[in-house]
């Protein structure tokens, strides 16, 4: 069985997303922050690897854009051989 990231993403998206409201609805019921402060650290621990994991893809895109860039400059570089006879 092979672990599926994506269903991470989406368990720790929408674990983030129910704490993040109901801190809010706990905040404005109660009106004091303070005593729901745990309840956006564990929103915001959810969403920090997603966000850790958004910006390493975004990093490997862009170094393998830059490869792909540099193999099509070095293979202009080379001069393609030419059919006609040389005397």
């Amino acid at each position: 069985m092979t672990f599926d990231k994506s269903l991470l993403r989406t368990v720790l998206f929408a674990l983030g997303v129910v704490s993040f409201v109901i801190g809010v609805y706990e905040t404005i019921l109660y009106n004091d922050i303070a005593r729901n402060y745990w309840i956006f650290m564990i929103s915001m621990f959810c969403w920090l690897p997603l966000l850790y994991w958004r910006q390493q893809e975004r990093l490997a895109a862009k170094v393998a854009e830059e490869q792909a860039k540099l193999a099509k400059k070095a293979q202009a570089r080379t001069p393609a051989k030419s059919t006609k006879k040389r005397r």
